[in-house]
């Protein structure tokens, strides 16, 4: 029979890796295999300025509270796996993906975004998407241009009014 001491701290583990994936809206887990000391410490800080946490777990521990919480992603706990959290939903796939480009050892395995499960592939195409605050400033661009081009289309008629009333 198992030490009721470790059994207590592997349960102490579970919940919270239940809490951080609760509370989080976005959640990736990555391998991280290749990766020497000072690139973990780099990724770990670019993660941090984007309000994101960086854990490593073992793999049966993710599962039983992935498991608790009705979420099944046996199938991508092979292998050594870190977790990425963050309330922001894209947040750390964008530095993932980022961080990837450099560092090749990297590899996303499967996300969390608000609860749904999302693969590879969908991480790939969340990275793309500009920031939040990149989208508003489209959305406002976007929206003076209407009021733009009315001034401009005004402008030009009532120049075409003078030149008719000369």
């Amino acid at each position: 029979m198992a030490n009721p001491k470790i059994l207590e701290q592997k349960q102490l583990v579970i919940d919270e890796i239940k809490e951080k994936v609760e509370k989080s809206n976005g959640v990736v887990l990555f391998d991280y295999r290749g990766l020497t000391d000072a690139e973990i410490k780099e990724l770990k800080h670019a993660l941090k300025d984007v309000n994101s946490e960086y854990k490593v777990y073992k793999n049966t521990l993710i599962q039983r509270a992935l498991n608790d919480l009705n979420i099944d992603l046996d199938e991508y706990l092979n292998g050594p796996s870190a977790v990425a959290f963050s309330e922001d939903q894209i947040a750390p796939i964008k530095v993932l993906a980022n961080f990837m480009k450099k560092h090749k050892a990297v590899t996303l395995k499967v996300g969390l975004v608000d609860g749904n499960k999302t693969t590879e592939e969908e991480l790939k195409q969340l990275a793309t998407i500009p920031s939040r605050e990149g989208l508003l400033t489209m959305l406002a661009g976007g929206m003076l241009a209407i009021p733009k081009d009315l001034a401009i289309c005004l402008d030009l008629y009532s120049k075409q009014l003078e030149e008719n009333n000369n």
